[in-house]
């Protein structure tokens, strides 16, 4: 368990996400919590931010920390490479993270009892999906292929709107906080025309169960279509989204779905059409919260999908909004996101006063977890 004590952060500049603005003031932090925030806050062991940046700390809406590899090496390697990545992150100023596939609930336990480091794990378990969907991995050689068959991760595989509600129930119990849906296939799937997706009954059933055991839904959709339907279906967020339309977008703005766009490991020869599908969706207002879409190797971080997300359209002050006032909004944790008063500390240090995203890593003088500093 982390343990905190009382600090003032002084002489820094306060971003403020919602207004894109800096403001000159001290942050006055006592255990996990933000005192004050202000010109005048005072208060024991000062820490001198040298007229740096001050910012929430960061979230990731959509990562995978502990995905498999394709190196056929032994599972457990799989737990150990994220106990690395886990740390990782935390150090590069993300304190938050939603897994979208992969983590089980033991990573939650792990962090809380600080066996392992890390930022706050938020757990999906897998990702369901009907028979040849995005979560049934099948072989032609070999038939099913399950690479992280484990009693914690459930199957996820479902056909009916019967077998979705149970697949939800069984994500539930084995302690996901959100239930992920495949509502569409992978870009290879579609690639090779393949894109198999659950029916609009079997979507109601999922959002419908998640909703009566108190979890929303993430979907992965690249389609229009996939995207129409799932926000049709009251998910809460659409992923990916590489392919959307003026009828998708409308779609989600009218059910109220937030967009993650994950840029970030998409392949060169769609970024132009995703990055459009952005503009539509920033166009239409839609709510816009920041994921990196961790699975890929090398790991591209959520520093890199905010300097994407600022040159695609968002600018660095909306890009930074993405991965901490609206991505805290989008998870519903009312307890961060922002630097104000009541709000737990976590903070990231950056040097210089500059609201720019380009070089966030090489900026990091400090982080704050729940008050308690882990880097710096």
């Amino acid at each position: 368990m982390l343990e905190a004590g009382g600090v003032l952060i002084k002489n820094v500049r306060v971003f403020d996400p919602d207004s894109g603005t800096t403001d000159a003031a001290n942050v006055l932090v006592e255990g996990r919590w933000i005192i004050a925030v202000g010109p005048d806050a005072d208060g024991p062991d000062p820490c001198d931010g040298n007229g740096g940046l001050l910012i929430p700390g960061l979230i990731d809406c959509h990562a995978h920390v502990a995905f498999p590899g394709r190196e056929g090496l032994p599972r457990s390697t799989r737990i150990l490479e994220a106990v690395a990545t886990l740390r990782r992150l935390r150090a590069r100023g993300v304190t938050t993270v939603r897994d979208a596939w992969g983590a089980d609930a033991g990573f939650k336990h792990a962090l809380a009892k600080g066996w392992i480091e890390g930022p706050d794990l938020l757990v999906s378990l897998r990702q369901l999906s009907p028979t040849g969907g995005l979560g049934d991995w099948w072989d032609a050689d070999t038939g099913r292929l399950d690479r992280i068959d484990d009693p914690a991760l459930p199957d996820a595989v479902f056909d009916g709107p019967d077998q979705a509600r149970a697949a939800v129930r069984r994500m539930v119990r084995a302690g996901a906080d959100w239930v992920k849906l495949g509502a569409g296939g992978a870009l290879a799937a579609l690639a090779e025309g393949r894109d198999v997706r659950p029916t609009d009954e079997e979507l109601h059933a999922v959002t419908d169960e998640a909703c009566r055991a108190g979890r929303d839904v993430m979907a992965h959709a690249h389609t229009a279509a996939a995207a129409t339907a799932a926000a049709r279906a009251g998910v809460r967020s659409v992923e990916h989204g590489v392919f959307l339309d003026e009828h998708a977008v409308a779609a989600m703005r009218e059910r109220g779905c937030w967009f993650v766009p994950t840029l970030a490991p998409i392949p060169a020869e769609h970024g132009e059409t995703h990055r459009r599908s952005l503009a539509l969706a920033v166009e239409a207002g839609l709510p816009i919260a920041a994921g990196s879409d961790l699975a890929p190797r090398p790991h591209v971080d959520l520093l890199t999908e905010l300097r994407l997300l600022a040159a695609a359209r968002l600018g660095p002050a909306g890009a930074l909004r993405a991965a901490t006032s609206d991505a805290a909004r989008l998870l519903r944790l009312d307890d961060r996101g922002r630097v104000a008063p009541g709000l737990r500390a976590d903070l990231v240090l950056l040097d210089g006063p500059a609201l720019d995203v380009a070089d966030l890593a090489g900026r990091i003088r400090a982080v704050w977890q729940a008050g308690h500093r882990v880097r710096g």
